[in-house]
């Protein structure tokens, strides 16, 4: 598809051009260029119509995510007390996150209708899919739990759950960066790793905050390894996005931004230090739940602040139809 750049004003593009001379050795340009604008200071794009309650959502579904698979980890060590706050953590944020995303959409019929058809090439409807069925598992594996019944169907359940947890972490992921959102389709290769990594230092730090240091010892490391590959991830996605990375430096996607690396590494520090002590376990895990959501806010502020702004829609198409000059 041919990209077309928006100028500012009529015709700026023909006195572009007009303001350009041809000598024997190429193109040479006879004034400096001109600062991106857009057509009467409207945005190029249009702004993304989600509600804070989506930057919540993106948290609360990795929180499930990371913690279906770490109780199905510490089921498997024979670690059942961590298995089973891990696996009620995952029960309350799986709850909480079709109410986020209905409240977003306004009204209910608009989540259930999505049930009604597999559209593939749709991360929004395929999302759907994966939120009800890993909903559905952890539902199941809550009720055995709760009521001691069926503990071979529960173990099925808590599988299905953990299998489901990769993609129900990531798949938001996947799904900011499928629009033109400059700052979240431009980092589509990291932006999985980030979400992934941020999942599962949430589930690690929500774990550790309400078990025993006895038992906690898995999620203190999940947590800490979390955090580390999350913060970690954030830079090479920054750093690979160049100017477009800049609203992770501004406004409140800075602010989020800044959170999320002061409480990522005060945490860590503090669960690597003094982890086995419980109260300083508490506050270590709760640094690093907040940091994950920090984070999660940041993607969300950063990417609403890159669609207002011409100069990171207009100037990458600028950039690219060059290279393409360059390249014949």
């Amino acid at each position: 598809m041919t990209e077309r750049i928006v100028h500012g004003g009529t015709g700026s593009g023909d006195a572009t051009q007009r303001r350009r001379r041809r000598t024997g050795r190429g193109e040479v340009s006879m004034v400096p260029e001109a600062t991106p604008t857009s057509y009467y200071d409207h945005p190029v794009i249009k702004r993304p119509v989600w509600r804070p309650e989506i930057a919540a959502y993106l948290f609360t579904g990795g929180l499930a995510g990371g913690s279906a698979m770490l109780a199905r980890a510490a089921r498997a060590q024979g670690n059942d007390v961590l298995a089973r706050r891990s696996l009620w953590i995952g029960f309350a944020a799986i709850t909480a996150s079709p109410a986020l995303l209905i409240k977003d959409l306004g009204v209910p019929g608009r989540f259930y209708n999505m049930l009604r058809v597999v559209k593939v090439t749709s991360p929004m409807n395929v999302g759907t899919w994966i939120l009800s069925a890993a909903g559905t598992a952890t539902g199941v594996a809550a009720a055995c739990d709760l009521t001691g019944w069926f503990p071979r169907l529960q173990r099925a359940a808590e599988s299905g759950a953990a299998l489901l947890g990769p993609p129900l972490s990531t798949y938001t992921a996947v799904l900011v960066a499928d629009t033109a959102v400059p700052v979240w389709h431009e980092a589509y290769t990291e932006l999985p790793f980030v979400f992934a990594a941020s999942a599962m230092a949430s589930a690690g730090a929500a774990a550790v905050m309400v078990t025993d240091t006895s038992h906690a010892g898995l999620a203190r490391s999940v947590a800490l390894g979390g955090v580390l590959a999350e913060l970690g991830a954030a830079q090479v996605m920054e750093k690979r996005l160049g100017e477009l990375g800049e609203p992770y430096h501004r406004g409140q996607a800075g602010k989020a931004t800044r959170a999320a690396r002061v409480l990522g590494l005060a945490g860590a520090a503090l669960l690597a230090v003094g982890g086995r002590r419980r109260r300083v376990a508490a506050l270590g895990g709760a640094a690093v739940l907040a940091a994950s959501f920090c984070e999660r806010w940041a993607v969300y502020s950063a990417g609403t602040a890159s669609a207002e702004s011409p100069h990171y829609t207009v100037q990458p198409q600028r950039r690219r139809l060059e290279e393409r000059r360059a390249r014949g």
